[in-house]
């Protein structure tokens, strides 16, 4: 994890109760005497997520429609924070996230982190409206955070970075699967492999926050595609890359367009992650 994450070490059990009173009965004590929670339980995963932004990121509300994904917030902390060392400034930095969802969780942390002004937009209404019922709720981000519908289905940045715009960043968490069956394949699995009897994702999500037509890989050379119409409003486009073997692909398509681009290597426990940054020189 980025040094200066919040939960770097291990989880205070007694401080997120305390700061979320509907954690306490997911927590769990392990044959060591060490307390934790069943992360393959949703319901369990939600309340520990809610009880991190309420106690470490001063949030006064926060909570997501049933059904909608559950962000993992050390990790998406991480995002943020590298993204911060990578833009090198101290200024109020002016940012967009791309499909924000309902948790809204980009704007939320780069606002409480850095006091950030940052734009969501999403192709889903009831994530928007989610989005702006967390303003609505913690009225001290209200003025530098904002969350619109794009209405362009079919479009990334067209219909959300709108004529005289700028923005140092954009930043995104692409569609993982290319269809249904393997969303739900990949979940099978992985309850084979915590042994549970029911299929259910323990961090959700809807349809649209989990695949796309292509999958990751070609979600994000569309995003290229595009970025190339907007070079000149945005200092740096970024985007979380889940797969590692996807990377050569990209990075061939943003030479190809003379573009610079960087990969910036990320870490929690065992699981490898990175971003890919990139912009257009002239």
């Amino acid at each position: 994890m980025h040094p200066d994450n919040k939960n770097i070490g291990p989880y205070l059990f007694k401080q997120l109760r305390k700061a979320n009173k509907e954690l306490a009965p997911h927590i769990l004590e392990t044959n060591r005497g060490i307390q934790t929670i069943d992360f393959s339980n949703p319901k369990a995963v939600l309340e520990l997520n809610r009880a991190i932004l309420l106690n470490d990121y001063s949030l006064n509300w926060y909570d997501i429609p049933k059904g909608y994904l559950a962000p993992a917030i050390p990790g998406r902390a991480d995002y943020i924070l590298y993204l911060k060392d990578f833009l090198n400034t101290d200024k109020q930095a002016q940012g967009l996230d791309v499909g924000t969802g309902a948790n809204f969780i980009y704007p939320l942390l780069g606002g409480s982190l850095f006091n950030w002004k940052m734009k969501g937009v999403d192709i889903d209404p009831k994530a928007v409206q989610n989005a702006n019922l967390l303003l609505e709720k913690n009225t001290h981000l209200k003025g530098f955070l904002s969350a619109i519908y794009q209405q362009q289905r079919a479009q990334i940045f067209e219909g959300a970075i709108l004529p005289g715009e700028q923005y140092d960043f954009t930043m995104c968490n692409p569609p993982f699967y290319s269809s249904e069956k393997e969303a739900f394949k990949a979940t099978k699995e992985k309850s084979k492999n915590l042994k549970l009897k029911e299929v259910e994702r323990n961090f959700a999500g809807q349809s649209n926050e989990l695949w796309c037509n292509g999958g990751e890989a070609l979600f994000i050379k569309r995003m290229v595609k595009e970025s190339v119409h907007f070079k000149d409003q945005v200092g740096w486009f970024t985007t979380l890359v889940s797969k590692s073997e996807h990377l050569p692909k990209i990075r061939k398509q943003l030479e190809k367009l003379k573009a610079e681009h960087k990969t910036v290597d990320m870490s929690q426990g065992n699981k490898k992650s990175r971003f890919l940054a990139w912009r257009f020189k002239e």
